[in-house]
């Protein structure tokens, strides 16, 4: 995933894993006891397990993530030019038939 800003201090195995830890535990723990034990603001963490839930959900919808939206954004606008160009040759190419016909 791209981000604006700053770059994060923890890597995104830690971040994985402090996620897990969260999302994973049976029974569940909570939130801020994790992010006790990790050393972690705990409204990073929460931010955090929210992304995560949001990916999880999309990928067990068939849902695409950023990366993929990303490109699949680009190849929508690159087909978009591609068809424009295909037209306008199409006219260009009718244009000149009628002319070698005179």
């Amino acid at each position: 995933m791209t981000r604006m800003g700053r770059l994060s201090k923890y890597s995104p195995e830690f971040r994985d894993d402090a996620v897990k830890l969260v999302l994973d535990s049976i029974p569940p723990r909570r939130v801020a006891d994790v992010a006790r034990e990790l050393g972690l603001v705990p409204e990073t963490l929460r931010n955090w397990v929210v992304a995560a839930e949001k990916h999880r959900v999309s990928a067990a919808a068939g849902g695409l993530d950023a990366a993929e939206r990303t490109e699949l954004a680009v190849l929508r606008r690159r087909v978009r030019v591609l068809e424009e160009e295909k037209e306008i040759l199409r006219k260009a190419t009718q244009f000149f038939a009628r002319e070698t016909n005179r």
